[in-house]
């Protein structure tokens, strides 16, 4: 081949690579809890919104031109088998950013190998502060970090007059950090409460004795900080020794909004109230209203919050490489740190650069919602009481 020839068929390849290049799908991970001992209810609604970003994405044309899919890993809420999925998703299947955490321990497992990869995370509902405060390049956040949540209700015993708290959490990055973020915060505030911090370990099958401690130390409400089955297993034996519905008690997150409560408690599941991050009752971007619409249509029911957010995270994404015209990480984590994007909410999604734990993290609205009646939707609960009142 002379060197005409030769120039001919180097252009020839160059071009039907970058067109082979063109035509391979955009790929985003998605690492949740699909399995025990994780929360899978929150997993499979992780998983639902996702997909539907996938179908909103690729309908709206896909990113730079290339069409979008999702690798779905089941992280089971194993810090080891989370890491493993990033390697996987990262190495062999090219995902070019990753979302979709549940559990604070295995964000922040991943995040240390990440820093180490490139390749971005976004932590889905995670809240320990270490997800985003060892200020990571590659750590980002669209969720709620501890000092806000135990500020809410802080400020909801505090409008109430209440005197004595008990506060029953796993042992994890997540139960230790709400813990001591809410001891913190009832002394630097001179709020006065007199706190009871009980600790369990998040693979327990009963509750009964950390609640006869409780019990003893009559408190004014109760703070459940489990995570999954032991957040039920708290409500329903908090009721079989006469805790509950005496003594109010409030979840650490939103578990209670999805129907499956009521299957689980039925006439139990009066009077518990529950930490949120949405109702039916917000205020929505477009782009949130589109995202409602469509799941109803999918899985007949109104979404949760962890659907909603796993959703925003993709479609975030996918705007910062638009911006950034690349799936470069290093451009990629650049166009986040700087852009403004679109979420669900009608509040844009920022990532500042931040002091602590709201180092790259935007965060939804707080508030502690309370079931008066059986069957009752987490759009017809009553407001309790809402972050900064």
């Amino acid at each position: 081949m002379n060197r005409r020839g030769l120039l001919v068929a180097i252009a020839a390849a160059t071009l039907t690579a970058s067109s082979a290049l063109a035509q391979e799908p955009i790929v985003f991970g998605v690492i949740t809890p699909l399995s025990p001992p994780g929360e899978t209810g929150l997993g499979q609604l992780v998983k639902r919104g996702s997909e539907i970003a996938v179908e909103y994405l690729n309908e709206k044309g896909g990113v730079l031109g290339r069409k979008v899919a999702i690798s779905i890993q089941d992280s089971a809420g194993k810090n080891e088998q989370a890491v493993a999925a990033y390697r996987r998703l990262v190495t062999n299947e090219k995902a070019v950013a990753v979302f979709g955490f549940i559990h604070s321990g295995a964000n922040i497992a991943v995040n240390e190998v990440a820093k180490e990869i490139g390749v971005p995370t976004m932590g889905t509902q995670t809240g320990a502060g270490d997800v985003t405060a060892k200020h990571y390049d590659i750590a980002f956040r669209t969720h709620a970090v501890d000092p806000p949540r135990a500020a809410t209700w802080l400020g909801w015993a505090k409008k109430n007059g209440f005197k004595r708290m008990s506060i029953i959490a796993e042992t994890t990055d997540y139960g230790i950090g709400l813990a001591k973020a809410t001891e913190a915060q009832n002394k630097s505030m001179n709020i006065g409460l007199e706190i009871q911090t009980i600790m369990f370990d998040r693979t327990t099958t009963d509750l009964l004795p950390q609640l006869l401690q409780v019990k003893a130390f009559r408190p004014d409400a109760i703070i459940n900080v489990g995570v999954g089955q032991p957040l039920d297993l708290m409500i329903t034996q908090a009721t079989t020794v006469g805790l509950l519905p005496t003594v109010p008690m409030v979840t650490s997150y939103d578990a209670p909004a999805r129907p499956q409560h009521w299957q689980l408690h039925k006439e139990q599941g009066v009077g518990v109230h529950f930490i949120a991050f949405y109702t039916q009752k917000s205020k929505l971007s477009d782009l949130g209203e589109w995202f409602v619409k469509r799941y109803q249509e999918k899985h007949n029911e109104p979404p949760i919050y962890s659907a909603l957010n796993a959703f925003a995270n993709a479609v975030v994404f996918a705007q910062a490489i638009e911006m950034a015209k690349t799936t470069e990480p290093k451009a990629l984590i650049k166009a986040l740190e700087t852009g403004s994007f679109k979420g669900w909410s009608s509040v844009p999604v920022t990532f500042p650069q931040a002091e602590g734990a709201l180092w790259h993290n935007w965060s939804p609205p707080l508030m502690i919602m309370k079931y008066t009646k059986v069957n009752q939707t987490a759009a017809d609960a009553d407001v309790a009481h809402t972050l900064g009142e």
